[in-house]
């Protein structure tokens, strides 16, 4: 298809060719003058000159793309050619205005039917192919969101949805295309996100944050959600955004004792007290109990309540979608299917079968499709008990979690481990899986042999295979994914020690199981959260542990992947001397085998 040509006056062509001149010699240098002032600082991860620098560079660089575009295409009218006496396309015409004794000129240009409209434009994303091949859709990506408007981008895990919202962030480079704004603000300020894979990571806190959890001495330094949200205490909504939320009650509390639930709202009002024009809820439901689902649902209907804030939910199970969603934009294989309003949408049944296809999927599984990667020289574990706990008591400050907690889980048992968001369901694990330092003040029990009769850590953590929500806030460096896979059987986050061919092998072959083999050399952090997940638990399973810990983890993943994961489990935990831990809110979610049920109550 031949390119559009672009009618331009000599002298418009002049003026374009002036500003990408600007651009190139002038404005570059200055731009990376900021970016390396900038870096000198330090901590870019909170260094707003740095983010603001960034941002000018991608809004210059798109500037210059966008020029050579224009100019590569340019057809100059003769000014000469034309009848003075009629008015078109390029020309200029002189007026007077006789009142106020000034003249002015207007240059009369073609006009887009969609610019006129009254509806304003918030986003507007046009044919945008990423510079790099890996991070691209299947076709340009074209997508705009008007004011009013509240999105569900739906698709299974890996169609493209956290991709989307990283191009709306202009978060990668641009081949073709641009990424375009209603607002002459930063992207930064325009478009926030919050990913809830890591949510305490995302609430500013460091691995320091996530360990002082355990450390009940190294508290008090942390901040309470007063503090964080004192800079913004002085605005004008600042109380209006904390009343129609109802967070007045967590303003006390430090922020590494809020709860899942707690701290999900925490995050929302402090990014709105921000004024983002779009907020972006990559999977919002992640670890969620029905009672902290139902407020963040209700919190997400509050929003559409203020005005100029559009909400984009990423989302990977059409029962999510929340009745304050408006537009729906499936995708698949990235690529983006036509759009729906929320009704149509859940009426497309065949659609979403297509998006979703889980049919056969878990008996597939069942029936002996695929083989486990198992040791096969590996003798079932002989120990008779698992872990026992005994009148286990934590507490930080004035705050108990635990009290006077007794459990034994024998040999081979599957159990599943409930409580409400806030209960210490985390916090029991840590015990368990020797995180927790407190393990020492109390009896435990693990694998037959009480804990501090001087076995080390690593003695421990190599009979289990864990994984939580909360496992992504290690994983920041950009490494391939079979390296995170392969970290498993030495328990550690990087890896540091090299594989033998056999080892790598069989992280081959679990990443196979879960479906992620071609995943392999891909960056982890380019991948969705979904994927990351997958990714995560065959590293737990990686070294065939005798203890498997798995806490929340089919949340995250589209049904299909839901259904294959929980087949996994179920025909892992078939072989003989394999214990089982299973955490959830949802006990329809739980794999046929578990027949044991522990409960924690919140303590006030």
């Amino acid at each position: 298809m031949a390119e559009k040509k672009n009618i331009l006056t000599y002298e418009g062509l002049k003026a374009l060719e002036d500003e990408l001149q600007d651009l190139k010699l002038n404005r570059r240098k200055e731009v990376a003058a900021k970016i390396k002032e900038a870096r000198e600082q330090g901590d870019l991860s909170e260094n707003a000159e740095y983010d603001a620098a960034k941002d000018e560079q991608r809004s210059m660089e798109a500037r210059i793309e966008e020029l050579e575009k224009i100019i590569k295409n340019a057809e100059v009218i003769d000014e000469s050619a034309y009848d003075k006496d009629t008015v078109s396309i390029g020309s200029t015409v002189k007026f007077y205005d006789e009142e106020f004794d000034e003249a002015f000129s207007v240059t009369f240009a073609s006009c887009n039917k969609k610019a006129m409209e009254n509806r304003k434009i918030v986003v507007n994303i046009r044919n945008v192919v990423t510079r790099l091949p890996e991070l691209r859709f299947e076709e340009p990506l074209n997508w705009i969101i008007e004011e009013g408007q509240q999105w569900g981008v739906i698709g299974p895990n890996g169609a493209g949805k956290t991709l989307i919202a990283d191009v709306m962030q202009r978060k990668f480079a641009l081949k073709e295309g641009e990424v375009a704004f209603g607002y002459e603000e930063n992207v930064s300020n325009i478009v926030k996100s919050i990913a809830f894979k890591d949510i305490y990571s995302l609430a500013d806190c460091r691995n320091s944050y996530y360990q002082q959890r355990w450390h009940s001495t190294e508290t008090d330094e942390v901040p309470t959600i007063e503090d964080i949200l004192k800079e913004d205490a002085g605005s004008e909504d600042y109380h209006k955004v904390l009343s129609l939320f109802g967070i007045e009650e967590l303003l006390p509390k430090k922020l590494i004792f809020l709860s899942s639930g707690e701290l999900r709202k925490f995050l929302i009002v402090r990014t709105l007290l921000k004024h983002p024009r779009v907020l972006i809820l990559d999977n919002p439901f992640i670890g969620l109990d029905a009672p902290s689902r139902g407020v963040l649902v209700e919190m997400l209907q509050q929003i559409t309540k203020l005005k100029c804030v559009q909400v984009v939910l990423l989302l990977s199970n059409p029962d999510d979608i929340p009745e304050m969603i408006t537009h729906v934009l499936p995708v698949k294989q990235r690529k983006c299917l036509p759009v729906y309003s929320r009704e149509e949408f859940l009426k497309q049944t065949d659609l979403i079968v297509d998006l979703f296809p889980f049919e056969g999927k878990e008996d597939s599984v069942r029936s002996g499709a695929f083989s486990l990667p198992v040791g096969e020289q590996k003798e079932p574990s002989a120990h008779l008990v698992t872990f026992r706990m005994e009148h286990v008591s934590i507490k930080y400050g004035n705050r108990t979690i635990l009290k006077d907690l007794d459990w034994e889980v024998r040999n081979g048992e599957k159990w599943a481990l409930f409580g409400p968001n806030g209960a210490g369901k985390s916090t029991l694990l840590s015990l368990i899986y020797a995180d927790n330092p407190q393990s020492y003040a109390n009896t435990l029990y693990l694998f037959d042999r009480k804990r501090g009769s001087g076995e080390s850590i690593w003695d421990i953590k190599k009979r289990i295979g864990y994984v939580s929500p909360e496992m992504h806030l290690f994983y920041m460096e950009n490494v391939p994914v079979l390296n995170i896979v392969s970290s498993g059987f030495f328990d550690s986050i990087g890896l540091f020690r090299k594989c033998t061919e056999r080892q790598q092998q069989v992280a081959l072959a679990w990443m196979r199981v879960f479906g992620i083999e071609e995943l392999k050399d891909r960056s982890f952090l380019t991948l969705s959260s979904g994927e990351q997940r997958l990714a995560l638990l065959a590293r737990a399973f990686v070294k065939d542990p005798d203890l498997i810990i798995l806490d929340e983890p089919l949340h995250g993943l589209d049904v299909s992947n839901k259904k294959k994961v929980a087949a996994i489990i179920e025909q892992f935990c078939s072989r003989p001397g394999k214990t089982l831990i299973y955490v959830t809110h949802y006990p329809h979610e739980l794999p046929a085998c578990v027949d044991k049920r522990f409960e924690l109550v919140k303590h006030a």
